[in-house]
């Protein structure tokens, strides 16, 4: 079954004196992209649910938020300013204020509240509290979100396996109209090389007519799209067997498209004939089209 890159999935959860907000989306990317927002005064918890969303994802830019928040009546959080990082606001500040007056430049004084909103200076919702109930109640609620994630992902996928599926008959349409259309110029494509080859030899003299003939084989050889064609029919084939796979087959798909691309474009070079290369021109229409959808393939 054929899984999309794209998906949603929001749950709400509460235990331990929390409650807890979770908001998992994803786009399509060329590898595993995990990017989390997660609360870091839950000893553990942003390694951990790394490394479930590793083991439950294949590909993907994936983006996880989690809010937490102690319930309404639960014991007030402390608020807790951190030294280290307070020292290294001040220390900037500090090298700030000497290089605007080195310039000339008057600033306006920071305030505490400045500083407090820095980043990382006040510590909120910390307590001295084992936060270790508190991960394990927020972990075990992260199947039920993947669940839901997946769910759509797969549902997106349905749909896209069926787009691409419509995108494989049309392209087998095309190739086997090219075949018939190659089939017919064949006897003519002959023909017009025999009358070739006889209108040089009679306008010529010293021709070496052997090394004529060995020449124009190789125009036509060079004309030939039968392993074009043939190559088109396999890559079909190798796609549907790739839609009927489990599991992530997104990279593979990628290179077929690479593959299918690359004989209709010898295909076009070759043609020689309006109604072929139109056909052809049809054919990189649609494989372009199929890319397209590809890329959300996990």
């Amino acid at each position: 079954m054929t899984v999309s890159m794209t998906g949603f999935a929001a749950r709400k959860g509460q235990a331990a004196g929390h409650g807890w907000l979770w908001d998992l989306r994803s786009v399509n990317g060329k590898g595993l992209d995990l990017r989390l927002r997660v609360p870091d005064w839950i000893d553990g918890l942003e390694a951990a649910l790394r490394a479930e969303l590793g083991r439950a994802l294949g590909r993907g830019n994936v983006s996880l938020s989690l809010k937490v928040a102690r319930e309404e009546g639960a014991a007030e959080a402390a608020l807790r300013v951190n030294p280290a990082t307070l020292q290294a606001v001040l220390r900037a500040l500090a090298e700030v204020e000497e290089a605007a007056m080195g310039a000339g430049v008057t600033l306006a004084q920071a305030t505490a509240a400045d500083v407090l909103g820095v980043r990382g200076v006040l510590d909120q919702g910390v307590t001295d509290e084992d936060t270790a109930p508190l991960r394990a109640a927020i972990l075990a609620d992260l199947p039920a979100l993947l669940a839901d994630f997946n769910a759509m992902r797969a549902a997106e996928g349905a749909a896209l396996q069926a787009v691409i599926a419509a995108q494989l008959d049309r392209i087998e349409t095309l190739t086997r109209a090219a075949t018939a259309e190659a089939e017919a110029r064949r006897e003519a494509a002959a023909t017009a090389l025999k009358d070739a080859l006889a209108k040089v030899i009679a306008n010529a003299d010293g021709v070496d007519e052997a090394r004529l003939t060995q020449e124009l084989a190789l125009i036509a050889v060079k004309n030939d799209v039968t392993e074009e064609l043939d190559r088109l029919t396999a890559h079909v084939a190798a796609a549907r067997a790739l839609l009927a796979e489990t599991g992530p087959v997104g990279r593979k798909f990628d290179f077929l498209m690479q593959e299918f691309m690359r004989e209709a474009n010898t295909l076009c070079s070759k043609a020689q004939a309006l109604a072929l290369t139109r056909i052809g021109l049809d054919l990189k229409t649609v494989i372009d089209q199929m890319r397209e959808q590809v890329q959300n393939v996990e």
